[in-house]
């Protein structure tokens, strides 16, 4: 049972990468799924969330109408497409699992209880 991050690399600022999320021996069809950021020598912050429920999204103010979340439910997997990045989006990106959203929506105030691997993204000319 396990998620794994990936897609992360080195892109120049303005640029785009898509963030994966897959999840193995369980399914996501019932759950909030959350992207977070951790950049360097600060808190891990949540920057955008999914409800395979009833398909709720929320971005964080510093995401919004850059990055767009997706699931495909059939491959188990969330996406994060991520355009125009820059220097700020620099960090240690996770996604995580919250089992047990209230109302079966996703938003800012969902609680993760299920962690995967980071996968590291580095934006910089």
């Amino acid at each position: 049972v396990q998620l794994q991050a990936s897609g992360g690399g080195l892109v120049q600022p303005g640029g785009s990468l898509m963030l994966s999320c897959a999840a193995s021996g369980f399914t996501l069809d019932y759950y909030a799924i959350g992207w977070f950021r951790q950049a360097p020598g600060k808190e891990r912050e949540g920057v955008s969330c999914i409800s395979s429920i009833d398909g709720s999204v929320y971005y964080a103010d510093s995401v919004k109408g850059r990055f767009t979340i997706s699931i495909d439910n059939s491959k188990n997997i969330v996406y994060l497409q991520m355009n125009n990045l820059g220097p700020e989006d620099t960090g240690i990106w996770y996604c995580a699992t919250d089992r047990y959203p209230f109302g079966g929506q996703c938003g800012p105030d969902n609680k993760y209880d299920f962690w995967g691997q980071g996968t590291l993204v580095t934006v910089s000319s």
